[in-house]
């Protein structure tokens, strides 16, 4: 009896922590990932076990979750555990273009007795004689070798040989706890009732996108007036209608699914025309160099010069791995109009074929 609970306590020991406050967990200053523990276990359950039955044919996990929910930070977060660290010999970056156009020679993915983790992120789904290329090629990784998906496409759980992790919106509460936090700093929101108040209500109103909360959050920090507060509540409450109004979906609704959002409410001079938060985009993408850059909370604040034509917001850039860039382009109705009949233009040769 004293031998098996000696290897109970030395089988505890080795066991990560949990902790019991479901909202201060991975709570650091600026820099942190809330929440997300169960899911982080469950991810680290998969790279931690033994491949079964097959210890030479890669596991594959994956992790699907609407647009910004956090997929990302949850792997990034994961593979920086010291444990996961020690697990795998090196850790191998790809994406879903990579494995359409990668040549499976000897040296495109690495082979030899060291465990490796590969994150391939998916922006679309990817026929099932790639993947099986891909992951017939894999084989060569050493034994205990790992594959994590990411992505937001369902179907692509058709890849994973063990159960998929779900990355979903927090609950209002969880959401509301971390706006709070992040909006007060190192203030106590009950010594301010007022702002507490709208925080709640804005936190109602902002859907659950992290997004808009830390954009919200930060110019909150900077300033915490109850009149900017209400100035800026009543903004985004206007920008809800006018979307609700004109597009019948909500803002965060139309940004999981990529769409143009209408932002005119944000800003706080008058607009000759509409103005519209067109689908994110790479920091990278050429076609958006040389645009006048305004940052998010400058034009919710109303601090920002609006540009008279299309522009790029810099909606925030996270503080936390993987360091990602959210970025948008803002066009106004008109040049939305004029990108729209230049597409629908037809092209000499066509002209050429109705002619003939």
């Amino acid at each position: 009896m004293v031998s098996n609970m000696t290897e109970f306590v030395l089988l505890l020991g080795s066991c990560e922590r949990m902790f019991r406050g479901p909202y201060d967990t991975h709570l650091y200053i600026d820099n942190f990932m809330f929440g997300r523990q169960v899911e982080k276990q469950q991810v680290m359950s998969v790279l931690l076990q033994e491949n079964l039955p097959d210890p030479f044919a890669p596991a594959v996990l994956p992790i699907i979750g609407i647009s910004r929910v956090g997929k990302k930070t949850l792997v990034a977060h994961v593979c920086s555990n010291e444990r996961v660290r020690s697990h795998f010999s090196s850790v191998l970056h790809l994406n879903g273009e990579n494995i359409c156009k990668m040549e499976y020679d000897e040296a495109s993915i690495p082979a030899g007795p060291g465990r490796t983790l590969v994150v391939v992120e998916f922006a679309s789904d990817i026929d099932d004689e790639s993947w099986q290329k891909f992951s017939s090629s894999a084989r060569r990784m050493g034994r205990g070798s790992k594959i994590i998906i990411i992505s937001r496409i369902e179907k692509l759980t058709r890849l994973g040989t063990v159960r998929p992790v779900r990355v979903n919106s927090l609950s209002l509460e969880e959401y509301s706890y971390l706006f709070k936090v992040l909006a007060f700093g190192s203030t106590d929101p009950e010594e301010h009732p007022r702002l507490a108040s709208v925080a709640n209500e804005l936190a109602v109103l902002m859907g659950g996108s992290l997004v808009t909360a830390n954009v919200c959050a930060d110019i909150f920090r900077n300033n915490q007036n109850v009149e900017f507060w209400l100035h800026v509540l009543n903004k985004y409450r206007n920008v809800v209608a006018s979307n609700l109004s004109t597009f019948r979906e909500h803002p965060k609704l139309r940004m999981e699914r990529d769409r143009r959002i209408d932002i005119t409410k944000l800003v706080s001079t008058s607009t000759s025309a509409p103005l519209h938060l067109m689908p994110p985009h790479c920091g990278d993408d050429d076609s958006t160099r040389g645009l006048p850059k305004v940052r998010f909370g400058d034009l919710i604040a109303g601090s920002a010069v609006v540009p008279k034509e299309e522009f790029e917001l810099v909606a925030r850039e996270s503080r936390i791995p993987p360091y990602k860039k959210f970025l948008n382009v803002a066009k106004f109705s008109d040049q939305l109009k004029s990108s729209r009949r230049q597409h629908r233009r037809p092209s000499p040769s066509n002209k050429r074929q109705r002619l003939d």
